[in-house]
Order: structure tokens, then C-alpha cells, then sequence
């Protein structure tokens, strides 16, 4: 059975997450860690549940999302998973993270390009994910499709969309991604966003103001 815990990590507030069944493997979800308490309730959660992490996945590369990805991929020896088109958008952090006061910022490498439709495995559960770009241009949204369980990242948020405003986000491909890949998902689905408290497809079809049933564009 798929668990998830939260984590509400570094100036952004930004949402990682652990994934993992009864078998005890686990993915880590865009490790916003930075600072070395952050880190050490992330360790400390893997440790007293006694998990053994065997992939980071980026759902896209913006510096919220990555902070902790040298962190993860040095203490676990694991593999750093993304969608290609991100790989220029992670590279590109390095340089203007100092301006943003993440001065220790280490960078690593991608060791996997992740597709669409590529199932990703641990344990005993497989994700699916689906492309939705706009936020960036190889954002990823992962499916569990049994439990219903979506980690959306910057894409979809209760009440809200990603914002596109940063280097290589569109607002109009943005919205129609949504629309076509994630509201065709059940109504009952879960989403687990990049910022902010979870939400459903069925609650953002009825009430969102950018993609809703009412919304104006």
C-alpha cells in the first residue's frame, strides 16, 4: 500500500515527498532541503521508519524543488530521475542561486531522462508519469493509479495553477495541459502539489479560477 509523507521545506515552502509501500522502498520527490535541520528530519523520517531510498525524482528543476538533490544523491548513492527538457533549467540554478541567499548550493546530475508513460517502480508500486508542461517545459506529474494519488508539482494547486512567468513557462499551454491530462483523470484523485495543502480533480474542475467550470481566461 502507498504511503505518503510531507515535507514543507526552505524559504518557498515547498512540498517534498517520500513515497514508499510495505516493502520499504522509497522515492524521494523534489528534496527542497537546505538547511542542515531540513535535512536532518528528512534522514531522520527515512531512519525511524526504516526506508531504504532508491531514486530522487524531479517533477521539474525550478530551485525549490532541487535544493536537496546533491544531499539526497551523495547519503543514499541513489539516481537522479527528470524529463529532459530540464536538464538546461536545473544547470542553470547554479548561477543564480547565491541571489536568491543559497550560497552552499551544490549542483548534480541527472542520471536518468524520464518519458511519459514511463512506468517508474519501487517496491511493490508503479507511478505513471504524465507530461503537463507550461510551468516549465518538462514538468511531470506522477500517477499512482491504483490509490488514486497524484504528485502534481507546480502545476495544479488547490485554488491555483503554476505560475508561468519564469524561463520557459507559457500560461496558455499550461492551462490546455491541465485540462487534457489532468482533469481527465477521476474526479476522486488526489493531488499532492508543490506548495500548499492537497486538493482533488473533481474540487479544482468545479472551483479553480484559472481551469474550473466558471473560470475566465
Amino acid at each position: 500500500m502507498l504511503q505518503i509523507k510531507s515535507f514543507t521545506f526552505n524559504p518557498f515552502s515547498e512540498n517534498t515527498y517520500i513515497l514508499y509501500d510495505e516493502t520499504k522502498e522509497a522515492l524521494i520527490i523534489d528534496p527542497g532541503c537546505y538547511e542542515k535541520q531540513e535535512k536532518g528530519v528528512l534522514y531522520d523520517f527515512i531512519a525511524k521508519e526504516e526506508l531504504t531510498p532508491v531514486k530522487i525524482i524531479n517533477t521539474h528543476c525550478h530551485i525549490d524543488h532541487v535544493l536537496g538533490n546533491a544531499f539526497v544523491k551523495k547519503t543514499y548513492k541513489i539516481p537522479l530521475w527528470f524529463h529532459a527538457e530540464e536538464e538546461a533549467i536545473l544547470k542553470a540554478v547554479s548561477t543564480y542561486a547565491p541571489n536568491y541567499g543559497f550560497a552552499q548550493y551544490q549542483e548534480t546530475n541527472v542520471d536518468h531522462f524520464l518519458k511519459e508513460g514511463e512506468i517508474i517502480k519501487f517496491g511493490n508500486t508503479e507511478l505513471i508519469p504524465i507530461w503537463v508542461p507550461g510551468h516549465s517545459p518538462g514538468h511531470l506529474v506522477l500517477f499512482h493509479k491504483k490509490s488514486k494519488q497524484c504528485i502534481a508539482g507546480d502545476t495544479l494547486f488547490q485554488g491555483s495553477i503554476g505560475r508561468t512567468d519564469l524561463p520557459g513557462g507559457d500560461h496558455a499551454t499550461l492551462l490546455n495541459a491541465i485540462k487534457e491530462k489532468l482533469f481527465t483523470l477521476p474526479d476522486d484523485v488526489v493531488i499532492y502539489p508543490g506548495h500548499g495543502p492537497s486538493t482533488t480533480i473533481g474540487y479544482e474542475k468545479l472551483n479553480n479560477p484559472f481551469v474550473g467550470k466558471n473560470a475566465v481566461n
